[in-house]
């Protein structure tokens, strides 16, 4: 941090930590120098501050996930960079109520989840960036000898927005542009993990690559494509081989519904993508825990040789005022070696309902395309002296996943998921999950029925 803080101090920038309720930056003509104690004394705090105003790139820099506003005509705007920090911390405790026999390691855990810091901003008239790291335990603790321990490099990025015929383009480390649920950042995510046939399964996770990404003017048709390169370790942050492997990535959506007069209360989307993998090293595998971040892999294909594999998905989700509906398939075609093919797919459907009568957020192009946004509650919660309180937002949940395996001898896995997320505000909420998994008699551990109760905290800034 102390590196960071000195890498900052010699850059001329105009930093903005914005909330709903307060804001500070330095004065426009400010030049940063100096220790970070002389750089804390420069800032200034205006009065009366307020949220952001909506960004080139179509997000609301009130949000954690989004980015300060430009002034594209103000020439200092275009000639510097406009810097937000930021964070992200995740407190999981998962516990095995009842474990099937045949399920080894089922061990009750508590972790950081995700233990995160932020740089993003803007600048430059059509450019914003963004950098985030962890400092999770795994990656940043102690290790076994000759083992990474430094930092992972989750988004590493930067974006050049509204160019002719091509609309944002992006270079760096990032989201693969493909399946509605994974795009959707985490902190707006509603159960604790992804569903099982999305991340880690049919789905791509960050990866090095350049995208573009377009949209028509009312937002109503996007289309994102890009290329990336396969699987490069956001440890190690390189890969040396001669052969590198490849992705390729599309997504088309169209919005049928959008509900301008009531902000998005009432929202139709569909899409569909298709996401292709040369595979680096010729090797695969698909495996999944029972949507928890540790523990034992309920179904497991085992790492086999194929030189490729090609993924279509649909994508659909409805929001109805309180009431949410989201879908995807899955549907995977895996050249093996030496010869043959295998066809692997997966779903999953949930939905939720907001007690307290908020919706969920739906953005037509945000940071990674379509996607869902952070969830603000009416009142948030607080308690104080008096008869002053508010009690947040409420939300039940329920969800059904699947993944079939049987092409490759490997069983199937469902599960249900149910529970209830507390919104203290639009960036802390408290989830609770209960998680049903149950696999088939050809599954690696055979036939299994277990219960599983998680629990999240989870804030960020």
């Amino acid at each position: 941090m102390v590196a960071i803080l000195s890498w900052l101090a010699g850059c001329q920038i105009n930093f903005s930590f914005a909330s709903d309720r307060d804001s500070f930056q330095l004065p426009a003509d400010a030049e940063i120098a100096g220790s970070p104690a002389e750089v804390t004394s420069q800032l200034h705090f205006p009065e009366n501050a307020g949220p952001s105003t909506l960004t080139p790139t179509g997000r609301s820099a009130s949000s954690t996930d989004s980015l300060p506003s430009i002034d594209s005509s103000n020439s200092e705007d275009r000639n510097k960079w406009t810097v937000k920090l930021g964070g992200h911390v995740q407190l999981d405790y998962v516990n095995w109520a009842r474990v099937s026999g045949t399920i080894p390691d089922a061990k009750d855990y508590f972790e950081f989840r995700r233990l995160r810091l932020v740089a993003d901003g803007t600048g430059y008239g059509q450019f914003d960036f963004r950098l985030q790291a962890t400092l999770e335990p795994e990656t940043v603790g102690e290790s076994p000898a000759g083992s990474v321990t430094s930092p992972d490099v989750k988004d590493a990025y930067l974006s050049m927005n509204e160019i002719p015929f091509l609309g944002r383009v992006r270079v760096g480390n990032f989201f693969v542009p493909f399946s509605l649920e994974q795009v959707t950042n985490d902190t707006n995510n509603i159960f604790m993990e992804r569903s099982i046939p999305t991340q880690g399964i049919f789905a791509a996770d960050r990866e090095v690559g350049i995208a573009a990404y377009n949209r028509t003017d009312d937002q109503r048709l996007t289309l994102s494509y890009g290329i990336f390169f396969d699987s490069v370790s956001e440890a190690l942050k390189e890969q040396i081989d001669d052969n590198q492997g490849y992705r390729l990535a599309g997504r088309a959506t169209c919005l049928p519904l959008y509900d301008q007069a009531s902000d998005g209360r009432y929202v139709v989307h569909l899409g569909t993508g298709i996401l292709h993998t040369e595979d680096q090293d010729d090797s695969v595998r698909f495996c999944a825990r029972p949507q928890v971040h540790e523990g034992p892999h309920l179904i497991d294909s085992g790492v086999f040789d194929a030189d490729s594999y090609t993924t279509g998905n649909l994508e659909f989700a409805i929001v109805l005022a309180s009431l949410s509906i989201q879908s995807e398939a899955f549907l995977s075609s895996v050249a093996r070696l030496p010869s043959g093919s295998a066809t692997l797919g997966g779903w999953y459907v949930y939905g939720s309902w907001f007690l307290t009568g908020e919706n969920r957020v739906f953005e037509p192009f945000g940071q990674h395309g379509p996607q869902f946004g952070r969830t603000k509650p009416n009142t948030n919660f607080f308690l104080e002296r008096g008869s002053c309180s508010g009690w947040g937002a409420c939300e039940a949940k329920v969800r059904y996943s699947n993944l079939n395996l049987d092409d490759l001898d490997r069983g199937q896995y469902h599960d249900i998921t149910t529970g209830m997320n507390w919104y203290w505000s639009d960036r802390t909420r408290v989830i609770f999950d209960w998680i049903h998994p149950m696999t088939s008699e050809s599954s690696l551990l055979g036939l299994t029925n277990s219960d599983l109760l998680a629990m999240r905290f989870d804030f960020s800034w």
